[in-house]
């Protein structure tokens, strides 16, 4: 058919079909071998919810559940190591200092802002510099992360039942000193990692990448703190703000929302990029996975986790704490991003829009209405006497005024 110049009123009706690339491929085998194939076509309805975004929830939920647990219990064993210190030298004190843990990295509201900006500045870089090999360097990072974080989680776990082979050291060239269970622990770690690399676009990889992702995700929730509500609120709104404009005000700049096409590689032809969790759909006839970002549960995850850290130095019993309000919080923000996913048809949507305003609200509520609200948001830690102070004459005297 031959279309004059500037011709547009046209009447042509010409089927265009989406297969998938395996349907594809098989297609394509069978017309070069000159078989005769026979396509049928529907249109079958998608579930309005599918199973794998209630796993998907529960693997969020139980990932901050435990990372906030471990992180109140490493800042409970420094409180006792230093009640212990001020014990025997506690002639030398005056006062409690504050609780501190060894490698724990407690944020600043300068480098939450920060975080904020090199993120958005990370995000332009894959999107701009999205490609094959690009992908394949991101699988490269997240498996050395991934295995660091599992063999961290691992030696945590293990710990408890060979806490001679855990306390036991030997110097390793250019690593220093190793615990033997580290060192018992790292080959299985390394070579999980590798596998995975090496089978990602396999049906089954899903599973190693959720491993390796949450064992990054509690293990960096382990080692970054936020010491206050302060800080707590302006990583969070910050959050909240990039979130916003990378899924939705990014479409005026780019043409197109940067955030889905960086979860998706769409550029690069890969399966997407590591950092996220997916569970692949069950009863969807279309296939494909439901996901979440790691920054979905790593930021919310700070707050939740200084919650349940104040709440055990505080002595607050779990209804009477932040900890459960925080977590249910939490729960009922992302799953109201499912609800919202599937209302807008499966367009993505940014999971802090919704997840921010519940958390971050729920304990500034809690808070302000528990009279709480100026320690959260200063010191971040309730005021604490050390009973193993011998006070002089003159500060009783001050502290009875």
């Amino acid at each position: 058919m031959i279309c004059e110049p500037d011709e547009t009123d046209l009447d042509i009706h010409i089927p265009a079909v989406m297969l998938p690339q395996d349907a594809g491929a098989s297609m394509e085998k069978m017309l070069m071998k000159n078989s005769s194939v026979s396509v049928q076509l529907y249109s079958p309805r998608r579930p309005l919810v599918d199973l794998a975004e209630a796993f998907l929830w529960l693997m969020a939920v139980a990932t901050i559940l435990c990372a906030s647990y471990w992180s109140a219990w490493s800042v409970r064993e420094a409180s006792i190591e230093q009640d212990k210190l001020l014990k025997d030298a506690s002639h030398d004190f005056s006062s409690t200092k504050d609780i501190g843990t060894k490698g724990v990295v407690d944020i600043n509201t300068t480098s939450a802002v920060l975080f904020v900006v090199v993120a958005s500045c990370f995000l332009i870089i894959i999107y701009k510099l999205m490609s094959s090999w690009f992908v394949e360097l991101l699988v490269v990072l997240f498996a050395i992360g991934g295995a660091e974080g599992l063999q961290t989680c691992l030696v945590a776990l293990l710990s408890r039942w060979f806490k001679r082979t855990a306390e036991s050291f030997i110097k390793v060239p250019f690593f220093g000193a190793v615990s033997y269970l580290t060192l018992s622990v790292s080959p299985f770690c390394i070579a999980f990692a590798v596998v995975w690399a090496v089978y990602r676009n396999a049906p089954f990889a899903w599973i190693g990448q959720d491993v390796l992702g949450i064992a990054l995700i509690l293990t960096v929730l382990q080692i970054v703190c936020v010491p206050n509500l302060k800080v707590g609120t302006v990583l969070l709104s910050c959050a909240f703000l990039y979130d916003i404009f990378w899924v939705f005000l990014s479409k005026s700049l780019f043409h197109e929302s940067v955030m889905i096409v960086v979860a998706g590689a769409d550029k690069s032809g890969e399966d997407g990029i590591p950092m996220l969790l997916k569970i692949p759909r069950m009863f969807d006839p279309w296939g494909g996975y439901s996901i979440i970002g790691f920054g979905d549960i790593l930021l919310p995850g700070l707050l939740v986790a200084f919650s349940l850290r104040y709440d055990w130095l505080a002595n607050k019993s779990l209804r009477a704490g932040y900890f459960l309000w925080a977590m249910f919080a939490y729960g009922f923000g992302l799953l109201i991003t499912y609800v919202a996913l599937n209302l807008m048809d499966g367009h993505g949507q940014p999971a802090l829009l919704y997840i921010v305003p519940f958390t971050l609200g729920t304990f500034l509520a809690l808070g302000r209405k528990r009279g709480d609200l100026k320690i959260l948001w200063t010191r971040g830690e309730p005021e604490r006497v050390c009973p193993h102070v011998q006070l002089q004459p003159t500060q009783e005297s001050n502290l009875e005024k």
